[in-house]
């Protein structure tokens, strides 16, 4: 996990990315030929020598631990001031919508540690723990994206009632069964590194969840943020504090504009080319290290939004 790896036999193209959610992806040091018989790429051969690799095994670790170090701060924060105050987390951020957003940090962040280990010494668990650590990380992701919407498209979360539980239990349901395919697309490769693609760009199952990446981090925030401009309601929801809830959605949209970049790459709809691939890979990485923040940012942020408002006697926000 983590290390600059053989591209895994059969799968050959003309590079696979480094980034925080393959938790450690293939080579990006590649060449452009078609040969069927090159199952791997040389790290030290050129003409295409990319320096994102080493660079992201010297960041990633630090940053992941630090990130980590704020969730857990953050959160726990959070879960104080719900647990001593809770008559004071009025609708839009709820007592029942920012506990459930708080479970999603705190799942996503569990397994930081992990990933930064991973990435330092290489993943030695095998498939089936690279393949839950995918569910997992997607689960989150997606329960969170999904919490948000909801949150903001109504007040389902003002109170916490049978119908609001009934809710929260479908929601989280429909959030494990989409991530299910980022757990069969994702799997081992040299042996030491987990990586979230270990099938074909065009397997059905991948496009299957790359469909549900882009819809959730990229078609949700924009469907959001133009029905919040047509209807008064939703602004006025807005201008009431829920708009920091979409802190969230807003640290993950520039990643999911990177996943269909990867695509169009890998599947050659774009013109690759040495450059093209390196510009790429530090896009990428940049775009899902400032998704990763949110871990950290989010209950912080909505502390923060908490404090304003009860320093405003709650008629209105910072």
């Amino acid at each position: 996990m983590g290390n600059c790896v053989p591209v895994t036999p059969g799968i050959l193209e003309p590079r696979d990315s480094l980034d925080l959610a393959e938790i450690m992806d293939f080579s990006s040091f590649y060449d452009d030929s078609d040969s069927s018989n090159d199952t791997f790429v040389d790290y030290d051969a050129a003409p295409c020598h990319n320096q994102f690799c080493p660079l992201f095994q010297r960041v990633a670790p630090p940053f992941l631990a630090a990130t980590c170090a704020a969730a857990a701060l953050g959160t726990g924060a959070l879960l104080v001031a719900l647990a001593k105050r809770p008559q004071a987390w009025r609708w839009p951020q709820s007592r029942a919508l920012v506990a459930q957003l708080a479970l999603g940090t705190a799942l996503f962040a569990a397994l930081l540690p992990a990933l930064a280990a991973g990435i330092g010494r290489g993943w030695h668990l095998g498939t089936g723990p690279c393949r839950l650590t995918h569910l997992l990380w997607h689960w989150s992701l997606f329960a969170q994206a999904l919490l948000v919407a909801s949150g903001s498209c109504g007040t389902a979360w003002a109170r916490w009632d049978p119908r609001s539980r009934r809710l929260a239990v479908a929601l989280w349901a429909v959030a494990l069964l989409l991530a299910t395919p980022a757990a069969l697309v994702s799997g081992v490769a040299a042996g030491t590194s987990c990586v979230r693609r270990s099938v074909d760009i065009l397997a059905p199952v991948y496009l299957l969840h790359l469909t549900l990446c882009l819809c959730l981090l990229l078609l949700l925030p924009a469907g959001l943020l133009l029905a919040a401009l047509a209807v008064p309601r939703l602004r006025a929801s807005w201008a009431a504090g829920a708009g920091l809830s979409w802190l969230f959605l807003g640290l993950w949209v520039p990643y999911g504009a990177g996943l269909a970049g990867e695509f169009l790459l890998q599947a050659r709809l774009l013109e690759p080319t040495c450059g093209s691939f390196e510009r790429f890979d530090f896009a990428l990485g940049l775009s899902e290290g400032l998704g990763v923040l949110h871990c950290g940012l989010g209950p912080l942020a909505l502390l923060l939004a908490w404090r304003c408002r009860r320093g405003a006697g709650g008629a209105g926000g910072c």
